[in-house]
């Protein structure tokens, strides 16, 4: 299981999870079973997603000639999962994405420490960069513009997962 957290939750984004695989679905199982400890009983999980959005592509966020403004048009994939002791917000890590990166984005979503020769890396800033912009979409995400919007059907995915 690849998922970081950070010591404190509470966060806009307390940690990310890497699937295996392009079916998320079939590893939430796992999730589910990792996050009990810190959270109790899994109640919901909600996701920012449909199923038919591509996943970003983070291989590409650190090129120069990929703009900021561009791929920040470029949805990360969230979720908020609610259990009976506390809720966890993760960003979700495409799984195809270079294992240098997908690495260095679990660390930097859990706030985890990195060593001073890592930290001069163009993966730590394009991993830095990748949080930000999944935390102020996290901050819209669960604030009271994404309530007014989810009631008038605006935005696409924000129910909880069926069955959990």
């Amino acid at each position: 299981m690849r998922i970081t957290l950070a010591r404190v939750l509470g966060g806009d984004i307390d940690g990310a999870w890497w699937p295996h695989s392009a079916s998320a679905a079939g590893e939430l199982p796992q999730l589910i079973d990792v996050l009990r400890r810190p959270l109790g009983d899994i109640a919901t999980i909600k996701i920012n997603w449909s199923p038919t959005d591509s996943a970003p592509d983070l291989n590409s966020m650190g090129h120069e000639t990929v703009a900021v403004r561009d791929w920040r048009r470029q949805h990360q994939r969230l979720m908020a999962i609610d259990g009976t002791h506390g809720r966890v917000k993760l960003l979700v890590v495409p799984h195809l994405t270079a294992p240098a990166l997908g690495l260095m984005v679990l660390y930097r979503a859990a706030d985890m420490p990195v060593s001073d020769a890592r930290q001069a890396s163009r993966v730590f800033e394009t991993a830095g960069r990748i949080v930000r912009v999944a935390q102020a979409e996290s901050a819209l995400w669960a604030g009271p513009a994404h309530q007014a919007h989810t009631e008038a059907g605006l935005l696409p995915v924000s129910d909880p997962v069926p069955g959990i």
